[in-house]
């Protein structure tokens, strides 16, 4: 029988005490409303476990009583997979499991656990004389068990790799209550299956993750940091390969901008002033690490060289803190300001990194042809092929009709482009309630049937995050 909203607010309450559900839909605001305002569905109560053991007994129950259940970290994702579909879920908040259980330098290891907020996790490795180098825009709101569901990328995955790249092991209740004990931080074992990397990635599906031992790294002395001026993406390819060969995996980062950008950020006051040498079509936001003992401007050497061989038009070196930050808030603000540019499509997509000058010709081609006066804003993470595709309303379009006649046509376009050139549909950003029916269309029918089969056989009942990632059906 179907629990009345009362009888799961008054059990969930039995289980966690008053103040851990909030059952009042009054207070569910920061709980149920996303980023992107795409998703507007209740939730039936939210908890919030102060305890892993609180966690299998939410866990226990709504099994028993066939209740949907939704993990969510900071609520920071961009596809809606922390959010409610049905509107009779419970969310399972995991902000209270916020302590770091352990550091080990020698080793190179953090233990945190799920509702650590990012850049706590950062402190508490830099105060070792360490990092961890997962690093995105939304690093003091995100929490480690999200970002590791969704297996997050950012600036970063250059040198350090992805979310499950760093990541040894973890801890997650499953659908039945039970607890994984994947604590461990060997870099060899050879005993079967990876279970960590199912769960890393999974979006709640298959286990509620709770704490993750973590990759930590010798903290550098220094960094070198660049805002280059370029022709276009086919200048920033040649200039990322002159790079590669020149500083190897010291090279950080390479994110490209295009000029639109900047513009939006210094006309609506997000940067005091042009971080950049000067006007330029585009530009590429370059990073370099330096170690103890390691020599100096090795960066510096590098773009000189490549100015010699004419293989950039400009650039500007950081040569202070505060320029440092500036360069890397003009990258980092980029989504936020083109909202308020009006509506605009966003995607998150990766081709090989090759590719990337081709996908973004061929896009911003077809997007002007289908929507005439729109505006391509492609930028990201050049140096891994993974490119934030968006796309802002003309000037002066109603935003709401811009959004109804351009959103379906333009995906369409541009992930018929990606798939053609090898691509993935969603580089970082994760499948959710957002794309559940486009990965039908574009996943392999015979991994799809895999995935089902993982997921009947470690959740039978469907309670973990239920119509997210796969849905029942052909």
């Amino acid at each position: 029988m179907t629990l009345s909203p009362a009888d799961t607010i008054a059990q969930l309450t039995a289980l966690l005490g008053a103040n851990g559900v909030i059952g009042d839909p009054d207070r569910m605001g920061a709980y149920i409303n996303e980023p992107r305002k795409r998703f507007h569905q209740k939730a039936a109560a939210v908890s919030l476990p102060a305890s892993v053991e609180q966690v299998q007994a939410i866990v226990r129950w709504a099994n028993e009583n066939s209740v949907g259940l939704i993990p969510q970290g900071g609520n920071t994702g961009l596809v809606g997979a922390q959010v409610p579909l049905r509107g009779d879920e419970v969310i399972v908040s995991l902000q209270k499991l916020d302590r770091i259980r352990a550091i080990d330098t020698a080793a190179g290891t953090m233990t945190s656990e799920a509702g650590t907020i990012l850049e706590n996790a950062h402190k508490a490795a830099e105060a070792e004389g360490m990092i961890f180098p997962l690093w995105l825009a939304s690093q003091g709101s995100a929490r480690i068990g999200g970002l590791l569901s969704s297996n997050a990328g950012g600036v970063n995955v250059l040198a350090y790799g992805n979310a499950r790249e760093l990541t040894m092991g973890v801890e997650a209740v499953l659908a039945d209550g039970r607890l994984y004990r994947g604590l461990n931080s060997l870099k060899k074992d050879n005993t079967g299956y990876d279970l960590k990397d199912l769960l890393v990635g999974a979006e709640g599906t298959l286990g509620i993750i709770t704490a993750a031992t973590l990759k930590l790294f010798p903290k550098p002395e220094d960094y070198e940091t660049a805002l280059i001026s370029i022709t276009g993406p086919e200048a920033a390819l040649t200039l990322f390969q002159h790079l590669r060969e020149r500083i190897g995996s010291r090279l950080n980062a390479f994110e490209i901008v295009p000029r639109i950008g900047l513009d939006m950020q210094l006309r609506h006051g997000d940067l005091d002033r042009d971080p950049s040498a000067g006007p330029s079509p585009w530009y590429a936001l370059i990073e370099v690490s330096r170690m103890k003992g390691g020599a100096p401007g090795a960066l510096q050497t590098a773009i000189e060289a490549a100015f010699a061989e004419g293989l950039l038009d400009n650039a500007v070196f950081a040569e202070s803190l505060e320029d440092r930050t500036r360069m890397w808030a003009f990258r980092e603000q980029m989504s936020e300001v083109q909202s308020k540019e009006g509506a605009s499509i966003k995607h998150d997509v990766s081709v090989p990194i090759a590719a990337v000058p081709q996908l973004i010709a061929e896009g911003s081609a077809a997007a002007l042809r289908l929507v005439p006066g729109i505006r391509p804003v492609p930028f990201g993470h050049m140096g891994d092929g993974n490119i934030h595709f968006n796309f802002s309303q003309p000037v002066g379009a109603d935003p709401k009709a811009f959004m109804a006649s351009a959103d379906e046509i333009l995906h369409e376009a541009i992930y018929e482009i990606v798939l053609r050139l090898g691509g993935s549909v969603s580089a970082e950003h994760g499948i959710g309630q957002l794309k559940v029916d486009l990965l039908k269309q574009v996943k392999d029918p015979v991994a799809l049937d895999m995935m089902r089969a993982i997921k009947m056989a470690l959740d039978p009942k469907g309670i973990l995050n239920p119509g997210k990632m796969l849905r029942a059906g052909p």
